[in-house]
């Protein structure tokens, strides 16, 4: 049995979307929660995959670094985010959109995946439906999936 992939190059430029709605719902959601994280605590250490040191032994030179950078830094993630989150619905992205998603889509995995510790033994094993984190590992399963998908469609679209 064939089944077709979630997005796929439309020969025009741009790319096909077939998500559910849980799905398209869960793509809405993340980005807020990941904003609000970025915004109310942009200490968290979840965030430092986001945002590693450039100069980890010079505190002077990674303060100037975070004060001519960080600003920016943060507000593309916040765009991606943002794009994400507007466009779950469509059933069309541009290459310029697939690219946002996929930006957002690592940042979402990133910090999901440092929330919840994930190892190379994570990927090796099913999720325990006992899990308490059973849901979230799911959900990192999901994105981690799609970015491949999202991968696959923009290199079939070149």
């Amino acid at each position: 049995m064939f089944v077709r992939p979630p997005i796929e190059p439309t020969g025009e430029g741009d790319f096909r979307l077939r998500l559910s709605d849980a799905e398209r719902e869960l793509l809405r959601s993340l980005p807020t929660q990941l904003r609000a994280l970025l915004d109310e605590e942009p200490d968290d250490p979840a965030l430092r995959r986001l945002f590693p040191p450039a100069y980890e032994r010079d505190e002077e030179d990674e303060a100037e670094y975070r004060r001519l950078v960080g600003g920016e830094l943060a507000e593309g993630r916040q765009a991606a985010l943002r794009l994400l989150e507007e466009t779950a619905g469509r059933d069309r992205l541009s290459a310029e959109e697939l690219d946002a998603w996929l930006r957002a889509l690592n940042d979402l995995r990133l910090v999901l995946g440092t929330k919840l510790d994930v190892t190379e033994e994570t990927y090796a094993s099913d999720v325990d439906p006992q899990d308490p984190r059973a849901y979230e590992l799911s959900v990192f399963g999901y994105l981690s999936w799609l970015q491949e998908q999202l991968v696959a469609a923009a290199a079939e679209g070149l």
